[in-house]
């Protein structure tokens, strides 16, 4: 399981159901030197038959780092590649960790001042509604739930003036909270936001 959305890169190795081995580092940025090292140096080289990467969104450069080291293992190693929402995998870990939450909020922070945000629904567990990237006053009014979650929780609160945040952070071992339907995307990044660069043309 390769996690390298948010300012952490992390990687774990699982046998069925169970962790194996892991590696987590907050490094914020150094995504594209540490990830391989952080995989060799699991057990076994890191090698698994299924391969699960995060896709966002998040850091642009974590995404396509993680997409493009998944991809290139599971030709490697003739691998199944898969891909889960950054977004549910923050929900799956904070339900976890608020048990008696019946919703909750993933707030992340976006580009350009905006907020990546998404309300979850624990039971059964489902997204109400699709991630928006917004500033955080429309933040706080597109959805709004008594936990919130996410590198921006504490900002989504303290717009909305009212909330608890849930203080953890995701990392690859927390892909065992998510149900298997959240485990299937294409590999491929999810971005939300465009690109800030633009084209130049002629």
């Amino acid at each position: 399981m390769i996690e390298t959305t948010t300012n952490a890169c992390s990687v774990a190795l699982f046998a069925g159901d169970d962790l194996i081995d892991e590696r987590t580092e907050q490094i914020g940025r150094g995504h594209a030197e540490r990830l391989i090292p952080m995989i060799a140096e699991l057990m076994d080289g890191g090698r698994a038959a299924r391969i699960l990467v995060g896709c966002g969104p998040g850091s642009f450069t974590g995404i396509r780092v993680g997409v493009a080291a998944a991809r290139a293992l599971g030709l490697g190693w003739g691998a199944g590649v898969s891909g889960y929402s950054t977004m549910a995998l923050y929900a799956a870990t904070g339900f976890a960790d608020a048990p008696d939450a019946t919703e909750l909020v993933v707030a992340l922070v976006g580009g350009h001042g905006e907020l990546f945000v998404q309300h979850f629904a624990a039971a059964p567990f489902l997204p109400m509604g699709e991630v928006a990237s917004l500033v955080p006053q429309a933040a706080t009014q597109f959805c709004s739930a008594n936990y919130v979650i996410g590198s921006a929780a504490e900002s989504f609160v303290a717009v909305a003036g009212h909330g608890s945040c849930i203080p953890c952070e995701i990392a690859a071992r927390d892909v065992r909270f998510l149900p298997p339907t959240f485990k299937q995307l294409q590999p491929s990044p999810i971005y939300v936001r465009g690109a800030d660069a633009k084209p130049l043309h002629d």
